[in-house]
């Protein structure tokens, strides 16, 4: 039986992604592997019910996906991310035709995050 699924998104620096995924948006590290050092990375990251891979391997994934992540409390996810000052980055949050707030960021690598609060219209 299916259970879960967690997407792999190619990286090409890890301290790059660390600065990103975890200083910034708060996900936090669930497990590091490298076969010896100087070899490419790969690593899980965690956020609540979201879980990522993260891999500096040729042919795990390609760079350039786009995730769509169902959320709530958009708007305060993004107010905190603006409070960190991440140099790279300033989200903000808009209206879509599919009846959600959406926020995208994306990654130093190419990858975009689209996180979508359905509005509730009564």
């Amino acid at each position: 039986m299916i259970q879960k699924i967690i997407p792999i998104l190619r990286i090409f620096d890890i301290a790059k992604a660390k600065e990103f995924y975890i200083d910034w948006l708060g996900f936090e590290i669930t497990f590091e592997h490298q076969f010896e050092p100087k070899t490419p990375y790969y690593i899980g990251i965690k956020k609540d019910d979201i879980e990522f891979h993260l891999s500096e391997h040729h042919g795990d994934s390609v760079p350039s996906v786009r995730v769509f992540i169902t959320c709530t409390e958009l708007e305060k996810f993004c107010e905190e991310l603006k409070a960190k000052n991440y140099k790279y980055y300033r989200p903000s949050v808009k209206e879509t035709f599919y009846g959600a707030k959406e926020m995208t960021v994306q990654d130093p690598f190419g990858n975009k995050l689209s996180f979508n609060e359905y509005i509730n219209k009564e």
